[in-house]
């Protein structure tokens, strides 16, 4: 991997991408089940050995990783020559199901390891956030790596990265909206509202995010990067569509949703800085100034008006508010160690280095 620092080429305009991405190569028996059975109609033909590789499999590693996102990726705009029926295919949810109770197994153990003897109760939703809402030492971070000392290589790495959600942002978060009710539903609404670009076509955060990768001298199609990206991200992403697609997991994922807003507008000044100093086209600084006067709201308004109303009407949610708080800091300090390792070694974070 070539460590010299580039600068951005001039825009050319982010394309509208296609609606669909290709399936991605598998990473283990798993993702190799499931990608080969979507290349034929269901119903899924499952090899019966597959319930005990779930149960041997890694909780953080590329293969489940890669199965659980594509069999997410069903119901979000799927994949191209793959079959609309595959969303609700008996077999392959039931696959999925055991997929999911490793995944959560492990979060919900590790969320509870990493916390101190004197940690707070785990229903104290003030306590759990209360860390994120002080903006954390210069030094630490992958936004203070790549404002400090970071080159355009490890920047246009950590876009791809970040892509796989990004192209869909606030998507996984819109299930929750039909679960909520009264001012929680109302103040969640907007926020999306903002996210989805305010009515707004060329506003919406995931097309900005387009944007940013087309001035950056990326590919912006949907999910272009997704074959490259390893599973600490991929398991990122997971969390939120978990969360999103379980009626029970509801508390969780606005926990998740307002630890991501809290923590945006910091990182988000810092990253707009670093493309400044790497010359980066301005569509590239865009996506992050947009966040940071927007996020600094939001995060009011989730933690009062939609974390606030949500356990006044159902106090029993504070504790899967709290994980939902807890996992999210567990998968991005995950994704930050895997990030800074590579890069201090001087190697490429993806599982192959950027062609494009």
């Amino acid at each position: 991997m070539t460590t010299t620092t580039g600068t951005a080429g001039p825009a050319t305009g982010a394309p509208s991408g296609a609606v669909t991405a290709e399936l991605p190569s598998p990473r283990g028996a798993l993702s190799a089940a499931v990608l080969e059975a979507l290349t034929a109609p269901p119903p899924a033909r499952l090899p019966s050995s597959l319930g005990a590789a779930v149960g041997r499999a890694d909780p953080y590693g590329e293969d489940l990783q890669l199965a659980l996102y594509v069999c997410y990726e069903l119901h979000y705009r799927g994949f191209a020559g793959v079959s609309a029926e595959w969303e609700w295919d008996p077999d392959l949810l039931r696959l999925r199901a055991g997929l999911e109770r490793v995944f959560l197994a492990a979060l919900r153990r590790d969320t509870l390891t990493r916390a101190d003897s004197g940690a707070a109760s785990d229903t104290d939703v003030t306590a759990a956030l209360e860390p994120l809402l002080v903006e954390p030492a210069e030094g630490g971070g992958v936004s203070d790596f790549l404002l400090h000392e970071g080159e355009w290589w490890q920047m246009r790495e950590y876009i791809a990265h970040r892509s796989v959600y990004h192209l869909k942002e606030a998507d996984p978060h819109a299930w929750v909206i039909p679960r909520l009710d009264g001012q929680a539903k109302a103040s969640l609404v907007a926020v999306e509202y903002d996210e989805f670009g305010g009515g707004r076509g060329e506003r919406v955060h995931a097309r900005l995010f387009a944007d940013l990768m087309a001035g950056a001298g990326l590919d912006p199609s949907y999910l272009r990067y997704l074959d490259d990206v390893p599973a600490p991200i991929v398991a990122g992403v997971n969390l939120m569509s978990l969360c999103g697609l379980h009626r029970a997991l509801r508390g969780a994922l606005v926990g998740h949703f307002a630890a991501a807003e809290i923590s945006t507008a910091p990182g988000a000044r810092k990253m707009a800085r670093a493309l400044e100093r790497m010359g980066a086209a301005p569509e590239c600084v865009l996506f992050f100034t947009e966040h940071i006067e927007a996020d600094a709201v939001h995060e009011q308004v989730m933690r009062r008006d939609v974390i606030g109303d949500l356990l006044e009407r159902e106090p029993g949610l504070a504790a899967d508010v709290v994980f939902g708080v807890r996992a999210t800091e567990l998968l991005e300090e995950r994704l930050a160690d895997h990030l800074l390792g590579a890069w201090r070694a001087g190697t490429t974070s993806l599982r192959r280095p950027l062609d494009i």
